[in-house]
């Protein structure tokens, strides 16, 4: 077994607890092949970048993914611990939530579906894809080193299809049905912080909201055709009947957006969807959000409109009645690192690209490799302190903030210095190399895909 670095051992540690003696010692190893392997994430993969690929005993590297007993549930816990004492002491914890497809295909994949694919879909051009959906949480963080906020995945779950639980003879949970346990999950292990939740439109959902709303306050977007009404008027005593849900109808927020009366106020929001903060204009009132057969949502609506023109108005929805308009803005352009850290995963960290046919390693894998996500995020964070991350710099191109891809070559870098040149006494088998040579191979390595 290689000798691994004493920061990634540090940091490992507290998952050492929920694995045997005999998996652990397995568990490190298959990290780091994980960080260095280029290509495809296998396990084969991460035995060949860590110089592994003749030991007679590699089937037990497999084991710990498709065999052992462990639990990834309480993995996440873990690494949500290290991620709230590394980036969110204090404060509210920001959370967004998102499902994604992973395209696999192979007959003995049970819980393949065939699902619509958001990226190559449009309003006018429907496109099927074959995969695995999963619903992730991120916890939405400010990185010192990156001048911007991060999403790091640390809970994420599978989602089976509609015919795997018929065939299976369970009950088919939507992807709105995992979020609502995943969010109750993490106020249950976190419930003394004030909890946020930030979503896209699919989850602007009457029965969701009303369930997360006991927990925490969701932001989301909202129709501008949205049936809105005024709070219940009290009722009165000796008041025969079922209490009244509503109060009277209000306008439309399209026909709040059109009325020359409606009061518009300029806010400048930060970090306009990852860019320079940017003027716009909103209104915001409360209302009740109500549809027949549905509970009635009370809800804080915040119309936005760009005195540049550059986008139509829109309107975001808060559960929470007190938060400030610009709080509200604030939270939901976050929402956009979810799917840069989707797309970083997807080109750095091999997804879509494993083999596995087990059901339990299937399971597991896809979490594993968004959580080494936030894996090198925290080992860069502990490698850096207070110093800036190296970026990569070309005399063509000058890159302004770090990305991803300079965590990862930041700790890729580490782990080949130490597990693949340590310093040696002389001898015949060792060859001295310019260090030139050697930082430009090992740029080469570290920011290969």
């Amino acid at each position: 077994m290689p000798v691994l670095p004493l920061a990634l051992v540090v940091l490992l540690a507290p998952f050492a607890p929920l694995f045997d003696r005999r998996t652990w010692q397995y568990v490190p190893a298959l990290v780091a092949g994980g960080i260095l392997a280029p290509g495809r994430r296998t396990v084969s993969g991460a035995l060949r970048a860590l110089g592994l690929s003749q030991v007679p005993w590699f089937q037990n590297f497999h084991r710990v993914l498709n065999r052992a007993a462990w639990s990834p549930l309480a993995a996440s816990r873990v690494l949500l611990g290290l991620l709230v004492a590394a980036f969110a002491p204090t404060g509210p914890l920001v959370v967004g939530v998102d499902d994604t497809i992973e395209r696999r295909r192979g007959a003995r994949i049970a819980t393949l579906g065939i699902y619509r694919d958001p990226v190559r879909s449009s309003r006018s051009h429907f496109v099927k894809a074959s995969g695995l959906r999963w619903a992730c949480l991120m916890l939405l963080v400010p990185v010192p080193w990156a001048h911007r906020v991060w999403a790091l995945p640390f809970l994420t779950v599978l989602a089976p299809s509609e015919r795997c639980q018929r065939r299976r003879g369970r009950r088919h949970k939507t992807a709105l049905e995992w979020a609502r346990q995943l969010v109750a999950l993490v106020h249950r292990w976190y419930p003394r912080r004030e909890l946020v939740v930030v979503a896209d439109s699919q989850f602007a959902a009457l029965d969701w909201l009303d369930a997360c709303r006991r927990h925490a306050a969701v932001v989301t977007r909202l129709r501008l055709d949205a049936a809105l009404y005024a709070p219940a008027p009290p009722r009165g005593p000796h008041t025969r009947g079922r209490p009244r849900l509503k109060g009277a109808r209000l306008p439309t927020l399209a026909q709040v957006g059109l009325d020359p009366q409606t009061d518009w106020t300029p806010l400048l929001v930060p970090g306009w969807y990852g860019a320079q903060a940017r003027l716009v204009e909103v209104a915001s009132r409360t209302a009740v959000w109500y549809h027949g057969g549905l509970p009635p949502v009370p809800i804080r609506w915040v119309l936005i409109r760009d005195p540049q023109g550059t986008f139509e108005t829109q309107a975001l929805l808060c559960t929470r009645l007190d938060v400030a308009p610009l709080a509200i803005l604030g939270w939901f352009v976050q929402r956009w690192q979810l799917e840069v850290t989707f797309e970083e995963a997807r080109a750095h960290l091999g997804i879509e690209t494993q083999r596995q046919w087990s059901d339990r390693a299937i399971a597991r894998t896809t979490p594993a490799l968004l959580g080494l996500f936030s894996l090198v995020t925290l080992l860069a964070d502990r490698l850096l302190g207070p110093l800036p991350c190296p970026t990569r710099h070309a005399a063509w191109y000058h890159k302004p903030e770090p990305t991803f891809s300079d965590a990862l070559a930041l700790v890729r870098r580490l782990l080949w210095t130490q597990t693949t040149f340590p310093l040696s006494p002389c001898c015949p088998e060792t060859q001295q190399v310019p260090r030139a040579l050697a930082d430009h191979l090992a740029e080469l390595l570290c920011y290969a895909a």
